[in-house]
């Protein structure tokens, strides 16, 4: 009887063994390591956007390039007196020649607030001048100041067709050369 007992309980002992060392469909294999459940994890935020870089085309000469649309606007108030081009493509101002206290400024207005002086680059017909252009604290606005006897004004008054305004970071302006711009520098001397 022992001997039955004995291979009974080996013949139990073994199954159990065996059942223990094949893996059902709820059970891993012997000695691997059940694989963690996923973890949902937020989606990374997207990549900040560069500034745009102002890419413009060439021209041999600056008369060749088209011209910004828009229009010139002329004011005289108490204190000053200014012309402000009104740009079509940005539906506001994009360049102002102003006068105030004996001086003119030429003013361009960018896409946002800068930090430092800008070069500005102004040509005519008969001169091609470069300007410090600083900025206006807070607003999107650099301009050069000039004496009302420069030079350089009477160049922008007198030139045919179009003068251009190029500011570092911008694109250039091509703007016509209307009458608004010569009657600011007659107001200043």
């Amino acid at each position: 009887m022992k001997a039955a007992y004995f291979t009974a309980a080996g013949a139990l002992a073994l199954t159990f063994g065996i059942a223990a060392c094949v893996a059902g469909p709820d059970m891993p294999e012997p000695g691997a390591t059940p694989t963690p459940a996923p973890v949902a994890r937020p989606a990374p935020p997207p990549a900040p956007t560069p500034p745009p870089i102002v890419r413009e085309p060439v021209f041999e000469n600056y008369l060749d390039a088209p011209q910004t649309p828009g229009i010139w606007r002329y004011a005289d108030e108490r204190d000053e007196s200014f012309a402000m081009f009104m740009s079509t493509e940005t539906a506001g101002p994009a360049f102002m020649v102003r006068c105030a206290g004996g001086q003119i400024a030429l003013a361009r207005f960018t896409r946002g607030p800068s930090r430092l002086p800008l070069a500005m680059e102004v040509q005519t017909e008969t001169t091609s001048r470069s300007l410090s252009a600083s900025p206006i604290e807070g607003r999107p606005i650099v301009a050069a100041t000039l004496s009302a006897q420069d030079s350089l004004l009477d160049a922008m008054a007198i030139t045919k067709g179009r003068i251009a305004i190029g500011v570092e970071g911008e694109h250039t302006l091509y703007l016509p050369a209307w009458a608004e711009i010569t009657r600011v520098i007659e107001d200043c001397r």
